[in-house]
C-alpha cells in the first residue's frame, strides 16, 4: 500500500477530474484512512438566485470529495467511476464557503461505498448529505 496523504490529494484534483470540475477550485483541507475533507471556496460562478450555491455544484463536489475520500483509504488513487450518488438537500448554502466531509462506508475489490455530509463553513448544520457507490477499475488500461 502506498501513502496518500494531504500532497497526494491535492495533486489529484490538479490531475483526475475533468477541467469544469477543476474550475471548482476545491482544495484539500485533511484526508486520514477512511475519507477527507475537502474546501469549496465560495464563488458567484456556482450561484443560482440570491447567493445560492447550486445543487449541481455541490453534488460534483460530493462526488469528487468521495473520489479523494477512495484514493486515501486504499492507499492511492486509481480508476473509478460513479455507480451511484443519492443526495438529500437539507438548506441552502449561502455565501459561503462548503466543507464535504467523505467518508468511506466499506472498500471492497471492485466496489466502494460512502458517505458524505456537506456543510457550510463555521456551521455544524448539514447543508446536504449523500451516498455514494463506485466502480473500482484497478486494472482498467
Amino acid at each position: 500500500m502506498t501513502t496518500f496523504d494531504k500532497t497526494a490529494a491535492t495533486e489529484l484534483l490538479k490531475s483526475a477530474p475533468a477541467p469544469w470540475v477543476q474550475d471548482l477550485n476545491l482544495s484539500v483541507e485533511s484526508v486520514d484512512a477512511d475519507g477527507a475533507i475537502l474546501r469549496m471556496r465560495f464563488s458567484d460562478r456556482l450561484c443560482r438566485d440570491n447567493g445560492v450555491i447550486c445543487g449541481q455544484a455541490l453534488m460534483s463536489f460530493a462526488d469528487t470529495a468521495m473520489i479523494v475520500a477512495v484514493a486515501s483509504a486504499a492507499g492511492g488513487y486509481f480508476p473509478m467511476t460513479t455507480v451511484d450518488q443519492t443526495v438529500h438537500f437539507m438548506r441552502p448554502a449561502v455565501r459561503a464557503d462548503v466543507l464535504a466531509d467523505a467518508r468511506v462506508v466499506r472498500l471492497g475489490k471492485t466496489m466502494a461505498y460512502g458517505s458524505i455530509t456537506i456543510r457550510t463553513d463555521g456551521d455544524e448544520r448539514p447543508v446536504a448529505m449523500a451516498q455514494t457507490a463506485y466502480a473500482l477499475l484497478r486494472d482498467a488500461k
